[in-house]
């Protein structure tokens, strides 16, 4: 049912990428931003627990400068459906990604995971791939959509940069077949997501919020002795991004508890903080509360 919009998607991803970026501009934001008012209300609060320092005008400045990147995101992902490799490969640079490799070789490493976020555009930096060396295999954790059709058109968007989604159920069992495999990946995990309560272990600051993260990244990292980093992305101008490695543990064994995820939460912000308007506003991020999940822990 949906792939004639697919198709359709196909081909209008085909125009230059300055068409698109005059769409963002001049159709989809006033469609989103002032005609639908996308999850306007969600952002607002957001933002306003977020930064409390800040005063109103400052955070109405910091929405409409969110959705002016959100719509940005649209177009660059439907951009990216037909952009030849070679330009992903100008517009995208990895840095410090030799010098990982060689780490890894180094430490006889046969994993390094990717601690990245809803920050920047997550479908372009999918094409970290392309910057591996041969030995290297590249994946990524994924939450496969309900509906067949769109989860195999993201499948294909994702992969078509060489690299394995990985299903998010099946992360540590297909993580321990590689290993048995002497298989060497480099794996990214977007660990910002909100927690479903069953799966909810550990909780830091985080933009005067205590909140909720995965710690799936560092558990398994420490099982498989994976070297951990976080991906520090900006946008240098408008169709071009940087993702600069930051090592945050190589022998993960030796941090304690949560002190991984910590760490991240720590990054992240920095960089929230820093361009608040290229981190995803819209997710529903604090749904869950601290207070709540203790009154479950006591019933």
């Amino acid at each position: 049912m949906l792939r004639p919009l697919f198709a359709l998607l196909r081909l209008l991803s085909r125009m230059p990428l300055s068409v698109h970026y005059f769409l963002s501009d001049w159709l989809l934001f006033p469609l989103v931003y002032h005609l639908v008012r996308y999850r306007r209300r969600l952002v607002a609060r957001q933002l306003a627990d977020s930064f409390p320092e800040k005063d109103e005008k400052e955070r109405n400045e910091i929405s409409r400068r969110f959705y002016h990147f959100f719509c940005d995101i649209i177009v660059e992902t439907l951009k990216l459906l037909t952009m030849p490799h070679d330009e992903v490969r100008q517009r995208v640079q990895f840095v410090g990604i030799e010098e990982m490799q060689q780490t890894l070789r180094r430490e006889g490493k046969q994993f390094g995971f990717f601690y990245l976020g809803h920050y920047g555009n997550w479908e372009w930096l999918a094409s970290f791939p392309l910057w591996l060396s041969s030995e290297w295999q590249g994946a990524q954790i994924y939450h496969p959509l309900y509906n067949r059709e769109a989860d195999r058109f993201f499948l294909q968007l994702r992969e078509q940069f060489g690299g394995r989604c990985i299903p998010m159920k099946l992360t540590l069992r297909q993580i321990l077949s590689a290993r048995r495999q002497g298989e060497h990946q480099i794996i990214g995990f977007i660990a910002d997501q909100s927690p479903k309560w069953q799966a909810t272990h550990h909780w830091t600051p985080f933009l005067h919020h205590q909140t909720a993260f995965f710690t799936g990244t560092e558990r398994i990292g420490r099982q498989v002795d994976a070297a951990l980093y976080y991906v520090r992305v900006t946008r240098p101008r408008r169709g071009h991004y940087q993702a600069e490695l930051v090592p945050i543990a190589l022998q993960p064994q030796s941090l304690s508890d949560g002190e991984a995820t910590n760490r991240y939460a720590q990054l992240l912000e920095q960089q929230i903080r820093e361009v608040p308007e290229l981190w995803l506003w819209t997710h529903n991020r604090w749904k869950r509360t601290y207070e709540e999940w203790i009154q479950r822990q006591q019933s």
